[in-house]
């Protein structure tokens, strides 16, 4: 079934994007929720002639994430964490605490379920990179250190 979505679904689409999905999935809870529209062929026509208006705005949205992605890749991030004698840190530090402090240090905001760790936890002192996905196919590798506070 294709819809027209009203509001931005993360892993679907943004709003105003034209998709389609299981009959059920729209019917039972995206339409309810006002999440979307049924895409008749009267939506479909006013979807067209708001085409201009939502690549305008997919654009400035494209550009103003390369542009974080910029930021990020040339700036290191640096977090403090508690450690022992052996610079083994106390627990470990989550993504939680990276999307906080690129929020703090760069004002940029990032879900912590978009920041990928290829070592996996980081449990101890040093420098690490972290993959950071701000939108669709823009991706920023950022490095980070790991100091003691």
């Amino acid at each position: 079934m294709e819809i027209i979505l009203k509001k931005d679904v993360k892993g679907l689409g943004i709003a105003e994007d034209l998709v389609s999905v299981k009959s059920g999935y729209a019917r039972n809870y995206l339409i309810p929720q006002g999440i979307a529209e049924a895409a008749t062929a009267e939506a479909k026509i006013a979807w067209e002639s708001r085409k201009e208006e939502r690549e305008a705005k997919r654009a400035a949205l494209v550009e103003e994430f390369k542009k974080s992605a910029a930021v990020l890749q040339a700036a290191k991030l640096t977090i403090g964490a508690k450690v022992g004698t052996t610079d083994k840190i106390f627990g470990s530090v989550s993504t939680h605490q990276l999307a906080e402090n690129i929020q703090e240090q760069f004002s940029v905001t990032v879900d912590r379920k978009d920041i990928i760790l290829p070592g996996g936890e980081i449990k101890t002192l040093g420098t690490y990179k972290a993959i950071i996905r701000l939108f669709e196919d823009i991706e920023a590798e950022m490095e980070l250190e790991v100091v003691a506070e």
